[in-house]
């Protein structure tokens, strides 16, 4: 791969060397050399770079300050004749720490470990992407829009073109299909058991037979939800 890269530093002998080890190493593309932070930016404004060798001590803005302003930085080797920002530098997640007078040996070494760093895929982070859906639905209430928490609902009764949604506190009948609903509603919070009946997982109080019961509601499982019931009964069946 070829790594674009821009240099940053006042001093002009140290920017020329610099500048020199760049066009030394094949897998490098030097976009530009600037004298200033303020320079620098506006490159990095117009073309997004790889590699940033950026001095530190330079006059009105730091290297330092220069990179924590940075909105998308590039991978950052620090070039500097002062060691005590190290710590700080490393703090900010720089690739490498450069003290002058740098020897090509040593600008060599910082450069692999960038290569290395842009060759290499970032680690995948292990986050759980559950859907994030809302914990509520608006239904259909005559001329109003009705909120209901999906944790109140026990079960939902359809009827034709009829949706009717129990909760422990009231039923709402809303003109809506069962099938646009099931569609709305989280599938691990709820399961269809019947032509006509979505039922809260957690609302279920007794599993007998071919039915559930849900407070003193007694709901059919019908033979065409019955094997997706079934296996998440045995799921989460005590052993």
């Amino acid at each position: 791969m070829i790594a674009s890269c821009v240099i940053v530093d006042d001093e002009p002998l140290a920017r020329n060397l610099m500048t020199d080890y760049v066009r030394k190493v094949p897998s490098l593309h030097l976009v530009a050399a600037c004298a200033n932070a303020m320079d620098a930016m506006e490159v990095l404004r117009k073309q997004p770079v790889d590699i940033l060798f950026l001095d530190i001590q330079m006059p009105e803005i730091t290297g330092i300050t220069f990179l924590k302003v940075l909105q998308k930085r590039p991978l950052v080797i620090f070039t500097t004749a002062y060691s005590e920002y190290a710590l700080e530098g490393y703090e900010l997640d720089v690739v490498d720490y450069l003290l002058k007078p740098i020897t090509l040996d040593r600008f060599l070494k910082a450069v692999d470990k960038a290569l290395l760093r842009l060759q290499t895929p970032p680690a995948t982070v292990a986050v759980t992407t559950s859907e994030q859906k809302p914990d509520f639905v608006f239904v259909k209430d005559g001329t109003r829009m009705v909120k209901i928490l999906l944790d109140d609902i026990l079960y939902v009764e359809g009827m034709k073109d009829y949706v009717t949604i129990h909760t422990r506190e009231k039923k709402i009948t809303s003109l809506q299909r069962m099938k646009a609903l099931e569609e709305q509603l989280p599938s691990d919070k709820f399961i269809r058991i019947h032509h006509s009946y979505i039922i809260a997982l957690k609302a279920i109080d007794v599993v007998h037979k071919n039915e559930v019961q849900i407070g003193q509601a007694l709901l059919p499982v019908s033979d065409s939800y019955k094997k997706a019931f079934r296996e998440f009964i045995e799921k989460n069946q005590m052993q």
